[in-house]
This record gives structure tokens, C-alpha cells and sequence, in this order.
């Protein structure tokens, strides 16, 4: 039985941008800085204490801020790009700005991928002082958000490293007030344990395979800030919403995104690549069955854009579109197949959903 599904329109020729956005972001550190408020700059101190005191396991939790999902692809350098999600309840917060920080720890002291905090402007007098040491994290930084959202509010932000484990602390603090007697600002750290794979082995592979909840063409490029705001939009010319919980309706289309790593290329630096997309229902107390499946996809010379060319940086990318009028209600396992034609090699990779009636 094959599904009707709607194959995704992504960019055939992505190419390694996956952290221009953040690379290009510390270029704009300073016009940022420029733009800081007195009372952002007071903060910072503040902000320092509260990260230093979560490494010894203080915790506090005023927003219910929660780690939801973190993905995984190929940035430039040997880097992996990692853009992640967390959840807040912003009914919660009173002041109109609240400071969002993330640190990136290494486990593993060799990796050694860094970004500095802005620095405060320098006076003349201060120019033939010492600039500021490297940041001795994998990766930080700090912005200011409008919270907003209700209850299940959401915020995705990313960060470039090298593979590996990590430890990541997220922050969000309400911005202090000048006022005399003025309540401490509310504020929330986590800490999540992340293992980035490396995908920059010879090995076929594939980025986090991506069950989006939305997806919605970008009408324009984004600047580097804006990508760094929204992270599941540096991709292409997709911006993606990734489902938090695997949790769809009837009503639905299931999309889903993934890239597809180190294929062997041809005599044209093309790949011969096929995808297959097979469902299985997973009964309450039952072993799982075969449900049903898409036509294979194929990404060859044949199907590929003409200037598709894989020794300039090329990225292989693919997706599906399935609706899901025909599941009934339960659970499933969606077996996505990559199968490597010129070197015989394949690989697997599970998405686990549910459906409910629309």
C-alpha cells in the first residue's frame, strides 16, 4: 500500500551555512553593544554569578523552563551546528525583557570551539590594555528575548561545537529595575547533558532526521541576527518548526527533513542516493506491524539539479510530506532507509509519532 504524500521542495544545493549565522553574529558584537541598555550592562555581572552558581548545582526554576529537543547537522570547519528548544511558561514573567544566556561545557577538554561575550566599549585610554581572554567554554552567548507564548512559550537558539558531550546550561533572567525596593528579578537555569555525533567521518550519515510541526517558505533571506534568533531557519529557504512532542492529528501532514552525509559521488560529483519511507503502527501490547509505505525517492544525476556539484560544499538534502487522513488513531515508527548505490552502504534512522483523531 503506498501513502499519497507530497514530496518537500527543499534546496538541492544547500551549502555549508549552518554557521555563517553565528560566525558572522560576533562581527556584529559590537554594533549590538552599542545598542545594550544601562540597565542589560548591569545585569551582566549579575547574570555571571547565577551561571557560575548553576555549575555547582543551583537550579533555580521560577519560569519552569524545560529542555525539549535538540538536532543535529554538519556546520563548516569540522563544527556540528546544534540548534536546540526549551520551554517556558511566560505567564509567569513580569518585566517586558528577560535575558536568555546559554554556556556550552566540554566534557571533553579538547574541544575547544569558542565565542566571547561582547565586550564594553574601550575608551582611548584603554587601548593599549590587554583584550579580554578567549572564552574557556565550547560555546556561549547572551540575548534578550520578549517572552511571550502563554503557558507552553518556546525558544530556539543554536550553538557550534565540535563533537562530543557536553554539558548545556540555559539561563533566563527578567531584567533588574533601577527602583528603590524593587522585587529580585525571577529567574530560571537548566542544565542538559547534550553528545553531539561527529559527522564529518567518511562514513554515510545523516543530520537529526526533523518531524516539523510547521513549515513555511522564507520570502527573504535572513540577516545574521535573525538566523540566530531563529535557528530552524538557516537551513535553506525553509524555515522549520519542529514538533516538540511527536504529536499530530488526522488532519495533519507529517513533513519531515533530513540531510544526508559523506555519499560517494560519481564521475559529475553527483551522489545515487534512494530514501525509503516505511510505517509500522505500534498496537498497545502488541509487537509492531507494517503499515504502509511512500514510493523510494532517488537523488542522482537524473533527479538532481544540473549545477548540483558536491566537491564545491553541495549539501544532499531531502524530505516528505505525508498526510495522515488514512493512520488510524495510535502509535508509529517511521523507518526512514538511506541507501548509498555507488558504495552498497545503508543506514536507518526512526521517527516515533502518534495520531490522534482530527
Amino acid at each position: 500500500m503506498f501513502l499519497n504524500r507530497r514530496a518537500l521542495k527543499w534546496s538541492a544545493t544547500l551549502v555549508l551555512i549552518l554557521s555563517t549565522a553565528l560566525l558572522a553574529q560576533k562581527k556584529d558584537d559590537k554594533k549590538q553593544d552599542d545598542k545594550k541598555s544601562e540597565a542589560q550592562k548591569r545585569d551582566l555581572p549579575e547574570i555571571v554569578k547565577i551561571m557560575d552558581a548553576a555549575a555547582t548545582g543551583q537550579l533555580p526554576n521560577d519560569f519552569g523552563l524545560a529542555w525539549a529537543r535538540a538536532d543535529f547537522l554538519k556546520a563548516a570547519n569540522n563544527l556540528e551546528y546544534v540548534p536546540f528548544t526549551v520551554q517556558y511558561d511566560a505567564t509567569k514573567v513580569t518585566t517586558p525583557a528577560v535575558a536568555f544566556y546559554w554556556r556550552v561545557v566540554a566534557q571533553n577538554a579538547g574541544a575547544s570551539a569558542t565565542l566571547t561575550l561582547p565586550a564594553a566599549k574601550k575608551d582611548d585610554k584603554d587601548k593599549d590594555k590587554k583584550a579580554p581572554p578567549p572564552s574557556k567554554y565550547a560555546y556561549e552567548n547572551l540575548t534578550y528575548i520578549t517572552p511571550g507564548g502563554g503557558a507552553q512559550a518556546r525558544l530556539s537558539r543554536p550553538f557550534t561545537v565540535m563533537a562530543g558531550t557536553y554539558d548545556v546550561y540555559v539561563m533566563m533572567r527578567e531584567q533588574s529595575s533601577a527602583a528603590k525596593n524593587a522585587a529580585a528579578p525571577k529567574v530560571s537555569v537548566i542544565k542538559q547533558t547534550v553528545t553531539v555525533p561527529d559527522l564529518w567521518t567518511q562514513d554515510l550519515t545523516t543530520s537529526s532526521v526533523i518531524a516539523a510541526s510547521h513549515i513555511e517558505p522564507l520570502s527573504a533571506p535572513l540577516s545574521p541576527n535573525e538566523q540566530l534568533e531563529r535557528p530552524y531557519a538557516a537551513l535553506g529557504s525553509m524555515e522549520i518548526t519542529p514538533s516538540l512532542d511527536g504529536k499530530f492529528t488526522t488532519k495533519d501532514e507529517l513533513s519531515i527533513f533530513f540531510l544526508i552525509y559523506n555519499a560517494k559521488t560519481d564521475a559529475m560529483n553527483k551522489p545515487d542516493v534512494s530514501v525509503e519511507y516505511n510505517f509500522y503502527s505500534k498496537p498497545a501490547g502488541a509487537p509492531e506491524k507494517f503499515f504502509n509505505k511512500t514510493a523510494v525517492q532517488s537523488l542522482n544525476a537524473s533527479t538532481l539539479p544540473k549545477e548540483f556539484d558536491m566537491s564545491l560544499g553541495h549539501q544532499l538534502s531531502t524530505g516528505q510530506g505525508v498526510q495522515l487522513t488514512s493512520f488510524p488513531a495510535g502509535d508509529y515508527r517511521l523507518e526512514v532507509k538511506v541507501t548509498d548505490k555507488l558504495s552498497g552502504k545503508s543506514i536507518t534512522r526512526d521517527v516515533n509519532f502518534s495520531v490522534t483523531a482530527g
